[in-house]
């Protein structure tokens, strides 16, 4: 038995039932803000507590906790073949004295002046000066080994700590823009809180802008 077809009222309505419309620009827009601001404050999540830690650490030099210092000397003997006719090479003697003094950081700074060379190795809350006898071979090493909160400080300055270290600050620093940004973006779309929330935002800068006029008067 076939199946009966529908009454024509039905049909009829079916057919004039209203397509589902999509969003609009300023609805899309506002959707991809919202998703930008939410997983980029995500990410950087805790790269913001860092660095807002540390801006505080440094700006209060006066704190003595985790700041502690270990000085030591440390001595030896280059392998031969170091030297050649007065031309050092650096290489070989920044990894001997890696592999034998346990020395660490950026190799740099190499000197040679008459019987003496001499190199530094640098690293956040580090620093190794090391004076060799060109004669001899033989070397010191003076070593300054400082506390975790300096060592921290450093990196949020980005001191002695490598290429790599540097491009986190400058991808930090874009994704905390992008951060703001997008918050900026999805506030003007908040249409009861708008005005007031930017006459905050102003009042915040210009604050911001005397008091930074002030420090450098």
């Amino acid at each position: 038995m076939s199946a009966s077809a529908p009454p024509e009222g039905q049909a009829q309505g079916a057919a004039a039932a209203p397509r589902r419309r999509g969003r609009s620009r300023a609805a899309s827009t506002h959707v991809t803000l919202r998703w930008l601001h939410t997983y980029t404050s995500m990410i950087s999540l805790l790269v913001v507590l860092f660095f807002a830690l540390t801006g505080i650490t440094l700006n209060h030099p006066d704190w003595v906790f985790g700041t502690g210092e270990v000085k030591s000397e440390v001595t030896g003997t280059l392998p031969s073949g170091w030297i050649t006719k007065g031309a050092v090479d650096w290489l070989t003697v920044a990894e001997e004295l890696r592999a034998s003094q346990h020395l660490r950081g950026r190799a740099g700074d190499t000197r040679v002046d008459g019987q003496e060379a001499s190199l530094s190795f640098l690293g956040p809350g580090y620093a190794a000066d090391v004076f060799i006898d060109t004669a001899t071979g033989r070397y010191t090493a003076n070593v300054l080994q400082q506390g975790g909160l300096a060592v921290i400080n450093d990196l949020h300055r980005g001191r002695d700590a490598g290429t790599a270290w540097k491009w986190v600050i400058d991808l930090s620093g874009g994704v905390l823009a992008l951060v703001a940004f997008t918050g900026i973006g999805i506030l003007l779309y908040l249409k009861k809180t708008r005005a007031q929330a930017l006459g905050v935002m102003g009042v915040a800068s210009v604050l911001v802008l005397v008091l930074a006029w002030h420090a450098v008067a």
